[in-house]
């Protein structure tokens, strides 16, 4: 019988990031097994196929990446960029293979644990915005967005892979 290895949060590990923030890495290190572990095995055409009308799987992978960037650029206080702005009007339209999706998903989770671990927890009441609307939240709330954003889009790229797989 196989052993079942503990999602992240129930790994003891991480302990030196502050609770909120080692939530946030620990969500971020468990979306990151779960899209290999359901969506690594998918070929081109699965990964860019929108079922039913449904987004790709590589549309939530992608999304899941950029989003990552833009997240925290609020959380740091800052406003999107021109090419934050550009590459997220091509994320729906984008048609990319296994190696390019999972390139870039590793490369926004890898910046994105940098930038976490450089946010002080003494700071998360501080008040943020969210978009060119200036939506209201705090740094606490943006980091928490972070963490259900991406699990959010997670859920529905699994979903639509075993829907392509025919399970």
């Amino acid at each position: 019988m196989a052993t079942t290895v503990p999602e992240p949060w129930l790994q003891g590990t991480l302990t030196d990031a502050p609770a909120v923030p080692r939530a946030v890495l620990h969500a971020l290190e468990l979306a990151g097994q779960d899209l290999r572990h359901w969506c690594g095995d998918l070929d081109e055409e699965q990964l860019n196929a929108s079922p039913k009308g449904l987004p790709s799987v590589g549309f939530h992978i992608r999304h899941i990446a950029r989003s990552l960037d833009r997240l925290l650029t609020y959380a740091e206080g800052s406003l999107l960029n021109n090419a934050q702005m550009k590459a997220l009007k091509a994320e729906l339209s984008a048609h990319s293979t296994a190696n390019e999706l999972f390139t870039e998903l590793d490369s926004a989770m890898a910046s994105a644990t940098r930038r976490v671990r450089t946010i002080d927890p003494a700071r998360l009441e501080e008040v943020r915005t969210v978009g060119r609307g200036k939506l209201p939240t705090t740094l606490g709330g943006l980091l928490v967005h972070v963490a259900d954003h991406t699990q959010r889009h997670v859920g529905q790229a699994i979903t639509t892979a075993k829907f392509l797989k025919g399970k």
